[in-house]
């Protein structure tokens, strides 16, 4: 099969995996690409790299499958490789494809536009997969390999860089199936033995990981066979629905879930790291009994001790161990409802006045809808807890910790699945990061509410500033004034200033049928009974 150039090619191949939409950032040496992407599918311009793998990244975790971002070479690379960390740190498929020099000029390090030393040297640092197209006979199975090694377990971004040259030739292509990826699974003996271990508990707890979210009918037929608790990292939220009264979720720190910890007799996790922030700095206490199962073989007891590390995909490990589940003992199952209640009904009561807002999200949104999070105090205490997540596909954050990447994630979310509404929570901080992307959102016009927790600043470390320093630094901002920024970008705006208003701005932005700018004057609404600080330890304090 022969293509007119390499964006016809790309648009096959995109067909192929089911993608409809990119996003990036059009250049000299990505244009025919860009062109043939903008005449067949759907070409959205970001105005920044990073946005363009961000939108991407969550393009493909709110369907279920894999997103494409097109960048320019050399700085455009560049500046895609923090978002391209953040897939990778999420195990998220991203197909990124960006420019490079002419063949002629490759590696000669001359100055030719936009070259830089070792792009793909670069590109394989923060990629679970990279290549260089070398000539037009190779291009679609290098393309197929990249998407391929985006959606294995455990994934993550797979980058191509194309010489322009070789983009404006014409292709030859002759699509060839690929080998099979192979899936590991542990041994009938380590099965067996896990399920010995796990017919025996009396108290069982489940752990799910983000590693869990593809066997969740699995999970929840062990769940309710065993009357276990479910605990969730931040990750494996929505796992199983998390109004299910089982589903204990994301609060493993908390002291009453700690306690729970300390009784339980067996734990059973799913696709779990255990991360820092998620154990307390690694001091929380887990039980001894320890099934772990794992896609990655070097997580198996690489935190917390596992009895028995079962190397496998979650859905048939868990499958096979269904058969061995008991029920727990009487009272075991009551204890973790109860549990359940009294560290919502604690949360919700710590975070003041921003519990209004919280209720008035879940209230008006749909069950199904993606809640995208940039890493912002509203977000770290109450959106990855207590907003309830019914499906790990509206469950839309930053993994790998870094602010400003929310709204052009919630950009990708919203037109990967334009039928329903789409929330953005931000910070203002996290927002000027890439402010730019508010004229992308007015240029797309998704049916997205973004709303902004204003409170002048980084908050989060402020308040750690004030705890445990004697001034600040680096942490009040100027911010602008949004309902004067919306303006300038044609967006609607609302705000929400006390308690009361919650409920009907919020109920309005989401039944809009495009975008909506709601700002959050913090100071305003008032704090929270207890100022947020981020789980992480101060040496020596």
């Amino acid at each position: 099969m022969r293509h007119d150039t390499g964006g016809d090619l790309l648009v096959a191949v995109l067909r192929e995996l089911g993608i409809d939409t990119v996003f990036g950032i059009v250049s000299v040496h990505n244009l025919p690409l860009v062109e043939a992407v903008d005449r067949d599918l759907r070409f959205v311009p970001v105005r920044h790299e990073a946005s363009a793998v961000n939108a991407a990244d969550a393009y493909g975790r709110a369907r279920g499958g894999i997103g494409c971002a097109l960048t320019s070479t050399g700085t455009g690379a560049g500046n895609a490789a923090g978002s391209l960390i953040e897939s990778l740190s999420a195990g998220s498929s991203v197909l990124h494809i960006t420019g490079q020099v002419e063949s002629e000029y490759l590696g000669s390090g001359r100055g030719f536009i936009h070259e830089t030393k070792d792009q793909l040297g670069m590109l394989r640092a923060v990629s679970s997969y990279a290549a260089s197209v070398p000539d037009t006979g190779q291009a679609g199975r290098i393309l197929r390999e990249a998407a391929r090694a985006a959606l294995a377990t455990p994934g993550g971004p797979a980058s191509v860089e194309w010489p322009i040259d070789l983009q404006y030739a014409a292709q030859s292509d002759a699509p060839a199936e690929l080998p099979a990826l192979g899936v590991p699974a542990p041994g009938d003996g380590e099965l067996s033995a896990a399920g010995a271990l796990l017919a025996s508990a009396r108290r069982p707890l489940i752990w799910a990981g983000g590693g869990a979210t593809g066997a969740r009918g699995e999970l929840l037929r062990l769940l309710e066979a065993t009357g276990a608790g479910l605990l969730t990292s931040n990750s494996g939220r929505g796992s199983v629905p998390e109004d299910h009264g089982q589903v204990v979720g994301n609060f493993a720190t908390t002291p009453a879930v700690r306690a729970l910890l300390a009784d339980a007799d067996v734990l059973l996790t799913v696709g779990t790291h255990f991360r820092s922030n998620e154990t307390a700095d690694y001091t929380l206490g887990l039980p001894a009994a320890h099934i772990q199962i794992d896609a990655d073989a070097s997580a198996l007891g690489r935190v917390h001790p596992a009895t028995h590390g079962l190397h496998g995909d979650a859905a048939p490990v868990l499958a096979a161990l269904l058969p061995h589940a008991r029920p727990a003992e009487k009272g075991w199952t009551g204890r973790v409802a109860a549990v359940r209640t009294e560290v919502r009904a604690a949360l919700h009561d710590s975070i003041g006045p921003q519990a209004a807002i919280c209720d008035a999200i879940r209230a008006a949104l749909p069950r199904e809808a993606v809640v995208a999070r940039d890493v912002t105090i509203p977000s770290s205490s109450w959106g990855n807890r207590l907003l309830e997540m019914y499906d790990p596909r509206d469950n839309v954050f930053p993994r790998g910790g870094g602010i400003g990447q929310g709204l052009g994630m919630g950009i990708g979310a919203a037109l990967a699945r334009p039928g329903t509404p789409t929330v953005v929570i931000a910070g203002d901080g996290g927002l000027a990061v890439h402010l730019g992307e508010l004229l992308t959102l007015a240029q797309e016009r998704p049916r997205l509410t973004l709303i902004v927790f204003n409170d002048g600043g980084y908050g989060v470390l402020r308040n750690m500033q004030d705890r445990y320093g004697e001034r600040r630094s680096g942490v009040d901002l100027t911010t602008p004034d949004f309902e004067l920024l919306a303006r300038a970008c044609s967006l609607p705006y609302l705000r929400i200033s006390a308690e009361e208003h919650a409920a009907p701005v919020i109920s309005r932005a989401v039944a809009s049928d495009g975008p909506t700018l709601v700002e959050v004057d913090l100071g305003a609404l008032g704090p929270m009974k207890n100022p947020f600080t981020p789980p992480v330890r101060i040496p020596g304090r």
